[in-house]
């Protein structure tokens, strides 16, 4: 393997988001992050204009599932739902460890994972900050997270700047 992949996968999917360019945003950001799928729930988008803000085409490389409910999501055998949420009892990002499999669940613009999808998730977590940020951004610290703790990458030098050692081998 070379410097920075990961074992196991990884899916982004959205719970009854509104906002094309929020999901095309998204799309993008996890093409560009190495995700192996995409999963919208009861989403209320319009695919034409994802297709404006996915510029990398991200549906034309990695399966892209839509669900009308939390009830009917259905994720590979072994696949940890793991939901992104602003709550008190959700797990601080920078102290979660990530699944080998997992399938990160954000929820929608100007509102909060459903209840059905909570109940659905294996663990949340909760980016600490003073709000909530962008659904898109959201992800895209959460898969940076993932790629930071599950990718081989050397560790952080204890001075200013760049590493030292070699890169980690497992």
């Amino acid at each position: 393997m070379t410097t920075g992949q990961m074992r196991g996968y990884f899916g982004v999917g959205v719970d009854t988001i509104s906002k094309a360019g929020n999901v095309g945003a998204l799309m993008r950001t996890s093409h560009a992050f190495g995700a192996s799928f995409m999963f919208l729930v009861s989403p209320a988008v319009d695919w034409r204009e994802i297709v404006n803000v996915d510029t990398s085409d991200a549906a034309g490389h990695l399966p892209v599932w839509e669900f009308p409910s939390p009830a009917a999501v259905d994720l590979p055998k072994g696949c940890a739902m793991v939901g992104v949420e602003l709550t008190d009892d959700a797990i601080d990002l920078p102290s979660f460890r990530h699944p080998t499999r997992a399938a990160y669940v954000l929820g929608p613009e100007k509102g909060s994972l459903s209840p059905e999808m909570i109940a659905r998730c294996d663990f949340v977590v909760k980016i600490p900050t003073k709000f909530c940020v962008n659904v898109g951004l959201a992800g895209a610290l959460v898969m940076y997270d993932r790629m930071i703790c599950l990718g081989r990458y050397a560790e952080r030098p204890v001075r200013t700047g760049g590493p030292v050692r070699a890169v980690r081998r497992e």
